[in-house]
Parts: structure tokens; C-alpha cells; sequence
């Protein structure tokens, strides 16, 4: 049977899905990168091999996208290699042919999808803070002495929301200190965090943007139903939720991969190849770029980063 491999690879969280003909998710995985996408990778695929290990699989289409897409790309012979926005839009869209806009909060980074007619009209991302993220949350649960899973069932009990300063998180840091001094119950300061990072999605990657239902939230972050509670009293309309929301990512790319025009031959045995990385700055001219070269098995099979032909250095090997 054929099937399909999509691969999400970002910061914090790396998640993988095989699918069939049919966009049917035969396995999936869901683990922490740990700073090391490659090592991440490979246990990734050892967790799907078990999963598929009692059926007959021809894996014939490799995508990656993320943070990590070109890496991870490189290492997996991927057919096809694309952006978050396009990998959650196609993933989404499949499940939820009549969506009109994604909320997507991660790890690190957030960003907002608007669909018309299945086609993304507009997007954004955010850019310059971590504040009402993934990390952010997980901090400040540390900080409270709370598992960060518990944080939503916490925020429901609240009926009086503290009000946390979340547009950048060093300050909603402080004030979380300040407010915990001065008094407030915790499941309160919970609930205000929960309600100020839905703040400062929507001021800033949401700023601008013509919001319509039906909308999908998906990431990490929503698991969090303190969040999502929030964030439907801010919209005024329901925010759905799909179990599999934290896939989107590699369920769309892996469906692009399975519509690409070249195949690829997968064998999970990748998991036993040596591949090393190394960073290299070129001299030869005053670009001083720095480059990346990918090794399998002491052998260099792709490199990056150079913007002239003094430091194409796949085609000097060739």
C-alpha cells in the first residue's frame, strides 16, 4: 500500500504523521526537539515505524516543513519542502473544507490564517516576542509550581481573572511576581494569563485582520481549553478544537508530498545513517557567507547559505 510521510520539525516540538490514498493518518508522533532536529527526527520515525511495523507501507512521498523543513528535507530526500502557512492550510482544509481562519499558537512562534474558498487570502506572524506562546506559558507554569497540562481545568475555576500585562515577557513576568505578592489566588492569576496571552495574539499577529468563523485553533497551545475559553469570549463565536489539531502541520505537508510530481523511495533504515552538520564561512568575497554543509555517512550531500557562486560548493564537488 502506499503511503505517505509528513513531517513538522520546529523549535520546541517535532510531529510526523503517515497517511494513505485516502489522507487517513496511519501513525503519528509527537515529541520535544530538544535543540537537536536530527537526533529528534530519527526518533520520530522509530515511533511510526512501530506503529505501522504489522502493514505492508511503500512510502513514496517525503515533505517536511517547520522551522527545520530544509535540514530535515536534506536528510529524508523529501520531494517537497514548504512553509508552515501553506502546510496548515492544506492540513486544515482537508478536515474542515469550510474554515475561514486559523489560530495557531506553538512552541515559539504564532501565526493567524485567512481562508476564502480554500485559498489563504492573508496570514501573519509574529516576529519580534515570544510573550503568549508555548515557552511563554510553560515558564510561568514552572514559576507557579503547576504542570502547565493543569492549566486550563485551573483557569476554569477562576471567577475573577487577573488582569496579567502580556505584550512582552519580561513584563508579564514581573506583574505575575507582583500580582502573586500582593495577594491574588492562583487559579485567578491563571485565568488572567490564559486571557492575556488570547490578548496579545489578537492585538498583535491578529491586529488588522477581518476574523470569521468558522475558525480552527490548533498548536500546542490548544490543548489549553483556559485558552480557548478566552478566546471564544473574545471573538463572541465557537473555536474548534480537533484532537489532531497539533498535527495540522505534518498532515498537510505529508497530502503536498502525495500530490507531488516526483516520488521518493523512504526506507525507515535512515534511522541507522550517520548525518553530521558543520558551519563554515566562506572568504572569497566580501559576502562572508556562512554556509551550511550536510554530511551522510561522511559523504556531503547538500550545502546552503551561499549567495554567489563562489561558495556553491555542491557544485564545485560535482
Amino acid at each position: 500500500m502506499n503511503a505517505y510521510l509528513g513531517i513538522d520539525i520546529g523549535s520546541i516540538s517535532t510531529k510526523g504523521v503517515i497517511i494513505d490514498e485516502e489522507n487517513h493518518i496511519l501513525a503519528s508522533s509527537y515529541l520535544w526537539t530538544k535543540g537537536n532536529p536530527i537526533e529528534a527526527v530519527k526518533q520520530l520515525i522509530k515511533e511510526l515505524k512501530k506503529q505501522v511495523c504489522t502493514k505492508n507501507l511503500s512510502i513514496i512521498g517525503v515533505g517536511t516543513t517547520g522551522s527545520a523543513r530544509k535540514l530535515i528535507g536534506t536528510m529524508l530526500n523529501a520531494n517537497i519542502i514548504k512553509n508552515e502557512i501553506t502546510a496548515h492550510a492544506v492540513g486544515t482544509l482537508s478536515l474542515y473544507p469550510d474554515v475561514k481562519t486559523i489560530f495557531e499558537i506553538g512552541g515559539q512562534d504564532s501565526k493567524i490564517i485567512l481562508i476564502e474558498n480554500g485559498i489563504v487570502v492573508d496570514y501573519a506572524m509574529n516576529t519580534l516576542c515570544a510573550a503568549g506562546t508555548g515557552a511563554f506559558l510553560s515558564s510561568q507554569a514552572t514559576r507557579l509550581g503547576v504542570p502547565v497540562e493543569e492549566f486550563g481545568k485551573i483557569a476554569l475555576t477562576s471567577k475573577n481573572p487577573t488582569k496579567i500585562a502580556a505584550r512582552c515577557t519580561v513584563f508579564a513576568e514581573s506583574d505575575l511576581v507582583h500580582k502573586a505578592q500582593m495577594g491574588y489566588q492562583k487559579a485567578d492569576i491563571i485565568a488572567g494569563l490564559c486571557k492575556s496571552v488570547v490578548a496579545n495574539y489578537l492585538n498583535n499577529v491578529g491586529k488588522g485582520k477581518k476574523i470569521k468563523a468558522p475558525i480552527i485553533f490548533q498548536g500546542g497551545v490548544s490543548k489549553n481549553i483556559g485558552v480557548k475559553k478566552a478566546f471564544e469570549e473574545e471573538v463572541g463565536c465557537e473555536v474548534i478544537v480537533d484532537q489532531n489539531g497539533h498535527l495540522m502541520g505534518a498532515l498537510g505537508i505529508a497530502i503536498l508530498s502525495k500530490k507531488a510530481p516526483i516520488k521518493t523511495n523512504f526506507q525507515f533504515s535512515i534511522t541507522e545513517d550517520q548525518f553530521e552538520t558543520r558551519g563554515i564561512e566562506c572568504n572569497r568575497c566580501s559576502n562572508h557567507c556562512e554556509i551550511i554543509c550536510v554530511s551522510k555517512n561522511k559523504k556531503l550531500i547538500d550545502a546552503w547559505g551561499n549567495r554567489c557562486s563562489n561558495g556553491d560548493i555542491m557544485s564545485k564537488q560535482r
